[in-house]
């Protein structure tokens, strides 16, 4: 949060709140949006929200972000009905991570993947071949020659909190 300020001052459209509590979302969504900026929420790390039909209802109806980040596919599938941009995350750990992930996409069908670690290249090359979908790389990346390398690689934004890539 202490960089939130920060965010809003950079020329990039749209901002990612990954983690915060469900009694600042509402006003930090408000914020964002007086600033002519998109906002993305993640579902998964609203401290205070069940990731159900009800807890949808009420960011839908209360938060209004432009946008969903989720590691469950229910809550993609729920973004997509209601019309909302859903970017499934995943995390790769290992070839059965992979998989099983692949698997989730297949069946949650979201608008674009996050892949973590974003540090593998060839990950984001396969999983864009695979999917067929965006995939921006996130994670880890802590250089700008690792930024280069997740974009040439075919990712199509990079997601860090690193304020010195913004």
């Amino acid at each position: 949060m202490k960089d939130f300020d920060k965010a809003l001052e950079t020329g990039y459209p749209t901002i990612v709140i990954l983690e915060t509590r469900l009694s600042q979302i509402k006003s930090l969504v408000s914020y964002t949006k007086k600033s002519n900026k998109n906002i993305l929420i993640h579902f998964d790390l609203i401290q205070g929200l069940k990731s159900d039909d009800y807890g949808m209802e009420y960011v839908l109806r209360e938060i209004k972000p432009d946008g969903i980040l989720s590691t469950r596919a229910n809550v993609i599938r729920m973004a997509k009905k209601h019309g909302l941009l859903a970017i499934q995350r995943m995390f790769l750990l290992d070839s059965l991570a992979l998989e099983q992930n692949l698997k989730l996409i297949e069946n949650a069908q979201p608008d674009c993947i996050e892949v973590l670690p974003g540090l593998m290249p060839t990950m984001i090359q396969h999983i864009n071949e695979q999917t067929n979908l965006p995939v921006i790389a996130g994670g880890l990346i802590k250089t700008i020659d690792q930024v280069r390398e997740a974009l040439e690689a075919g990712a199509v934004a990079i997601s860090t909190s690193n304020t010195d890539l913004w």
